[in-house]
């Protein structure tokens, strides 16, 4: 942060600005304000006290300095009034005035002669100011009782030196302000005099107080005392405030989450939009409107599998969010790559069409700024290595037209990777879960800098792209297989690899991955977001819905508008804080994100050449084997 030029002034402007409002503040210097001389026999002494805020007596001490100061001429009442006024100044009474409990102790004059502290009926005790006795004494004459006090103090605050002015103190005693807080301030030939610290200020009181308890004994003492009371004060005065801070019912868990989620983006990891586009409306966009409620328009009505639009993407304060370039495994080896690429125009169309609204970006860059402008950042996601045609080429045309991230799998083997369904129809036991056009195909994903997504991929798979990647991993839209066996979700040996790897599982909320059932709640869903977190870490947790890909969803979280209550559940949980709901909705992802492109960044200065590994050709009608 910056500190502009708005903030407040500093101790001493704000001394100077409050004297002169009250005009207090001489032309002259704040001790030089008596126009009486001072006698001869103290110059010698003066100069000494101008030299040293804490005097000491000469060990030569001339006791007719005593005498001749003693018979000086005594000031007259009418005189104060044109006498120029102290620094801290006076009117029928001082600015400070005269208390008996200030809080610094005055020190005693020293004795070289005796290496002791003066009493304060010793007569040099006066004499060490120079001037200072003479005044004292001459104060005292013809006057009595408040009088006395009253003409005392105005000497007192006018004269310079720290004698002990018969019982009454010195100047120092009439500072109110230690250097712990603002300075004390007089414009005096561009000079600046600070009180002492509060250990060494003298303070007034009776003789008998500073003869029998040392300042810094009084200090040592005062302080924890006070440190006590501010402390039981501010407890008191805060406390309430905490309590009545503290997020108590689900609405305000949920005020709270709003405004999370105005700091942080929430990102999800997959949505079947497009897909769904394609399917209703064959990527005719001039035919959905999708700043409408689409669950009130035909056919997206009617379907079980529509979940999305841009108010309920608003409703549920989605930040960011990957869009599928989902293409079936019924068109692996035939026009696979062309309906990918038709996918991708789509996503990047509908980006484009609702500019007021949503925004292709494709770096972490991009997508910090595009939720700070208040609108959903697109980001487009390949689903299943089959769009590749078994071509490297094609994947960095991919990762040129947008895509940032590659699923190896989807429910569908390739000829370099195994799906999940490998698992239960034996493929996993026989074939290595990445060939070594797979591992290139992680390797050349490191080095463009687009996510390597694990959804879908056999075991085997997980652990052999975990062993290759020099980058973090995701997966995309995977729960967690310790509470439902389904070969989609991560087995904890997994997930404890992924958090070596610094990668992130997001949780999805289909169902048949929750509970492996057609119902499920928000807490089904809650302790597969609790599992991760408690075998992975809470830093490599992250949230991949998949709506419009799914059927079911759990109560509660019915489409992209429910997010906010996931977390406002969450919150009621005592072990999960405002960072670790930030972390949850999007700072995880960012951090892999931002991982995956320092990655890219050092292997293009290292100067990585892209990868021209080639697949085996396909035995398919379709292909042309000539090259």
């Amino acid at each position: 942060m910056h500190h502009g030029s708005n903030y407040g002034t500093g101790p001493q402007e704000r001394v100077h600005q409050q004297a002169a409002r009250t005009g207090i503040i001489s032309e002259k210097c704040p001790y030089e304000t008596y126009t009486t001389q001072i006698p001869d026999c103290c110059a010698a002494a003066a100069a000494v006290a101008a030299q040293d805020p804490y005097p000491r007596p000469p060990s030569s001490y001339d006791g007719r300095c005593f005498d001749d100061c003693h018979r000086r001429t005594p000031y007259q009442e009418d005189s104060y009034s044109q006498r120029p006024q102290s620094r801290l100044g006076y009117e029928d009474q001082s600015r400070v005035g005269f208390t008996a409990d200030s809080r610094c102790t005055s020190r005693l004059g020293y004795d070289e002669t005796r290496g002791g502290y003066l009493d304060q009926s010793d007569p040099r005790m006066y004499c060490t100011g120079g001037y200072c006795m003479g005044d004292t004494m001459m104060a005292t004459r013809g006057v009595c009782g408040e009088d006395v006090e009253l003409d005392m103090q105005r000497h007192i605050q006018a004269c310079a030196c720290t004698c002990n002015h018969m019982g009454y103190g010195n100047y120092m005693d009439y500072q109110t302000t230690c250097l712990t807080e603002l300075p004390d301030v007089a414009p005096c030939n561009g000079t600046v005099r600070l009180p002492p610290t509060c250990e060494e200020s003298p303070s007034s009181g009776s003789s008998k107080e500073r003869r029998d308890e040392s300042p810094r004994r009084k200090c040592r003492v005062l302080a924890p005392i006070l440190l006590l009371v501010a402390a039981l004060l501010l407890g008191g005065l805060c406390l309430p405030l905490l309590l009545q801070s503290s997020p108590v019912t689900h609405q305000q868990r949920l005020d709270v989450i709003r405004r999370i989620l105005t700091e942080v983006p929430l990102i999800d990891g997959h949505n079947d939009l497009p897909w769904n586009v394609r399917k209703f409306v064959h990527n005719q966009l001039g035919e959905v409107n999708l700043s409408s409620d689409l669950g009130r328009v035909d056919p997206w009505a009617r379907s079980d599998w529509s979940h999305t639009d841009i108010p309920r993407l608003r409703a549920g304060l989605v930040g960011a969010q990957f869009w599928s370039a989902y293409v079936p495994c019924g068109a692996a080896q035939l026009n696979a790559v062309q309906l990918s690429l038709e996918q991708i125009d789509v996503i990047r169309r509908l980006a484009e069409m609702n500019a007021q609204h949503l925004t292709l970006v494709t770096s972490v860059k991009g997508l910090i700024e595009t939720h700070r402008e208040g609108k959903i950042a697109s980001l487009i996601g390949v689903e299943g290595g089959h769009s590749l045609g078994n071509s490297l080429g094609v994947l960095r045309t991919f990762y040129g037209l947008g895509a940032r991230y590659l699923t190896l799998t989807h429910a569908c083997d390739t000829s370099w990777a195994v799906c999940s369904l490998g698992e239960t129809n034996s493929t996993e036991t026989s074939a290595p879960g990445l060939s070594e056009f797979g591992k290139a195909v992680v390797r050349e994903l490191n080095r463009l800098g687009m996510l390597v997504d694990l959804s879908h991929v056999s075991t085997r798979t997980m652990r052999a792209a975990l062993q290759t990647t020099r980058a973090p991993v995701i997966f995309s839209h995977s729960a967690a297989r310790a509470l439902c066996n389904s070969s989609r979700n991560v087995p904890d040996d997994v997930l404890r690899n992924l958090a070596k790897n610094g990668g992130v599982a997001m949780i999805p909320f289909y169902t048949y991955f929750i509970t492996c059932n057609s119902t499920a709640t928000i807490k089904d869903v809650i302790a597969h977001i609790n599992h991760v977190r408690n075998v992975a870490g809470i830093d490599h947790v992250g949230i991949g819905a998949g709506f419009d890909g799914i059927n079911y969803t759990p109560t509660g979280l019915e489409d992209v508008s429910r997010y906010p209550q996931l977390f406002a559940t969450l919150l009621e949980d005592p072990l999960w804080t405002e960072e670790d709901i930030k972390k949850l909705a999007g700072l995880n992802l960012l951090r892999v994100f931002a991982k995956v492109e320092q990655i890219r960044d050092e292997w293009q200065r290292a100067a990585v050449l892209p990868v021209e590994k080639i697949s085996p050709p396909e035995n398919s009608a379709c292909a042309y084997r000539a090259s």
